[in-house]
């Protein structure tokens, strides 16, 4: 679709294609994510319109059909709202959650480090590769996170 033609129908129809997809799911969220594809299949289209009016008809039944395919999802049926999440993991042990507290408090540099080396077991090298990182700058934010790590738990470690 010619892209003058493809705005002004966004424009035009934004608010239509929105208020179709709000009624189907109910919240804003997934009603904007019906709108883009709803969008992007306009803008794909190799259509041509008979008129404004076959545009609009075209565009109420690829919201619907969308909003259909997005409600049959098994990802769809599968999901849990975020209400319903804890706000942090659950642990087994005490010890556990002050862990965590204080490895999201470290810098996110640190953090990514501790996480793919401890909970993801990836090597020194594998994290370099994964992070564009030589391994001497992973194994010294591994060192610095851990020191850091001790300090704020006032404890001993021993570092394998």
């Amino acid at each position: 679709m010619e892209r003058t033609l493809f705005e002004h129908a966004a424009v035009r129809y934004q608010n239509m294609v929105y208020r179709i997809a709000l009624h189907y799911f109910g919240n804003s969220q997934d009603a904007e994510d019906a709108v883009q594809e709803v969008f992007l299949r306009l803008y794909t289209a190799e259509k041509s319109f008979e008129s404004p009016e076959h545009l609009r008809r075209w565009l109420i039944r690829v919201t619907v059909n969308v909003c259909r395919d997005v409600l049959r999802s098994p990802w769809r049926r599968r999901r849990v709202s975020l209400e319903e999440l804890p706000e942090e993991p659950v642990f087994d042990q005490p010890e556990q959650a002050a862990l965590y507290r204080e490895i999201m408090a470290l810098p996110e540099k640190y953090r990514t480090v501790l996480n793919l080396f401890y909970y993801e077991e990836l090597s020194v090298k594998e994290i370099g590769e994964l992070l564009g990182l030589r391994t001497s700058a992973v194994t010294t934010r591994l060192h610095r996170a851990r020191a850091r790590l001790k300090e704020q738990l006032g404890e001993v470690w021993q570092d394998e």
